[in-house]
Parts: C-alpha cells; structure tokens; sequence
C-alpha cells in the first residue's frame, strides 16, 4: 500500500512539472517584453524543474526498490 502511494506521488509531481513548464514555455512565448510577465515564466519553469525533477526521482527510487537482485 505504502508503495502504491508514493508512485501515485510521484506521478502527481511529474505530471504538475510538466504542466508548470508547458505553461511557462506558453506565458514565455506570449510575453510581450514585460519584466513582469518574463519574471512569471521563469518561476513556472523553476517550480515545474523541482517538481518535474523530484517526482521522476521518487518514481526512479520505488522502482529500484521493487526489482529483484
């Protein structure tokens, strides 16, 4: 059960992350030279690495945990 929950976990962050950077990469591409609108972006697309990035690693632990040696 444990495992169930934290690859749900990871999943849920890993799908946030790339919703965060598609959006930024959106707001970006949108943006009409505004500090403000440019600033945004760049905290999507930091927020989305850290959760893109921690919830590949969670996935990446629970599946090195579960394969036999």
């Amino acid at each position: 059960m444990r495992m169930k929950l934290k690859n749900f976990f990871g999943a849920v962050l890993t799908l946030l992350g790339m919703i965060s950077l598609i959006y930024a990469a959106v707001m970006f591409a949108n943006s009409t030279s505004g500090t403000h609108e440019v600033k945004a972006s760049v905290i999507f697309a930091v927020l989305g690495l850290i959760f893109f990035g921690s919830g590949i690693g969670l996935i990446r632990t629970i599946g090195e945990k579960n394969t036999p040696e």
